[in-house]
């Protein structure tokens, strides 16, 4: 029997993820043949992956492709369920071979990119080995398909996060692809769940401001009780409890109340009404960003774009170009 060194046990634990002994054992089975052990470990591992199916598999990478004409693209996250595995020799040789499939042949759904062939074996045989070998949960965990008159991609730092995005470059071809792969890392840091508030339930928005209002008013409560011998003016300023928390809910009765309340409170502090119409406007503003705060979180369009806070990133857009439009995004991570 050929004798198994700790570098070739070692060896083929940084290609395959699979613990030492396994790996020691393996290579004993198979006389230090590479492909026996392999071999060896899948067939041992058989059991292994009913086991795993309800374990959470969190980690992984991300890939995000488009084509050559720049039209289509793909965004994938394969998942296992440690960093080390990920990180694995064969874990990222499968992820580029079942990524390069998808860009080639586009399927449009998870189900129909896993009955797809790898040689001779699907792509769900071909992670149902990786999990029998590693004995960790291998699956692809998010597979997207985006298709529009352009495509841009980002992956962050690390393949943890990957963004896709359609679009409308307004004319500007050269300067948009730039300017929405900037929109695509401002998607991949602040993570939207959906484009506009349009698309919130009523009911959820209400639950939502229920919250959002018990949450600032126990926050302020917390300020003033903290220090209660400080004057006001040495204390951390409280924040404005809202009254709603998405622009689905600011009508134009409720923002025509809102002017009229801001109309009497200048009265009352005697400003004089010919400068009204200086003031109004920014009030205006900070009671919609106030009354906002559910949509800044979890909407695309209202949020402050990343590289310019002075303005939403709807604003940026329009401001970008008359007929640029960021037609829909994907946003997949791990870790």
């Amino acid at each position: 029997m050929a004798a198994i060194s700790a570098k070739d046990v070692s060896e083929l634990r940084k290609q395959t993820g699979a613990g030492m002994m396994d790996c020691k054992e393996a290579l004993k089975s198979s006389g230090g043949d590479y492909d026996g052990a392999l071999d060896y470990l899948r067939k041992k591992g058989q059991k292994v992956v009913a086991k795993r199916a309800g374990k959470d598999a969190s980690e992984g990478v991300v890939v995000a492709m488009t084509n050559d004409s720049g039209d289509k693209g793909i965004l994938m996250s394969v998942s296992c369920e440690t960093d080390f595995a990920a990180k694995n020799e064969m874990f990222l040789a499968a992820v580029k071979e079942i990524s390069e499939l998808a860009m080639a042949e586009m399927p449009a759904t998870t189900e129909d990119l896993l009955a797809l062939k790898l040689g001779e074996e699907t792509v769900a045989a071909k992670l149902e080995g990786m999990t029998a070998i590693t004995g960790e949960k291998t699956e692809i965990s998010n597979y997207h398909v985006v298709s529009g008159e352009n495509i841009s991609s980002y992956i962050h730092a690390g393949s943890k996060i990957g963004v896709v995005v359609s679009y409308k470059d307004g004319g500007k071809k050269e300067e948009a692809a730039k300017f929405f792969r900037n929109v695509a890392m401002h998607i991949a840091a602040m993570n939207p769940s959906i484009m506009t508030p349009d698309e919130f339930d009523a009911e959820l928005v209400a639950k939502e401001t229920e919250a959002l209002i018990a949450q600032i008013t126990a926050e302020n409560e917390a300020i003033a009780e903290e220090n209660p011998t400080l004057p006001k003016e040495n204390r951390k300023p409280l924040k404005n409890v809202p009254q709603y928390c998405s622009a689905r809910q600011l009508t134009p009765e409720v923002m025509a109340a809102a002017e009229e309340a801001i109309k009497a409170e200048l009265k009352a502090e005697g400003k004089p009404e010919k400068i009204w119409d200086k003031i109004v406007p920014g009030k205006l503003e900070r009671f919609v960003a106030d009354n906002t705060l559910l949509d800044q979180e979890r909407c695309l369009m209202s949020q402050f774009f990343a590289l310019d806070d002075t303005k939403t990133v709807a604003a940026a857009v329009a401001d970008f170009a008359d007929g640029a439009e960021l037609v829909e995004f994907k946003r997949a991570s791990v870790g």
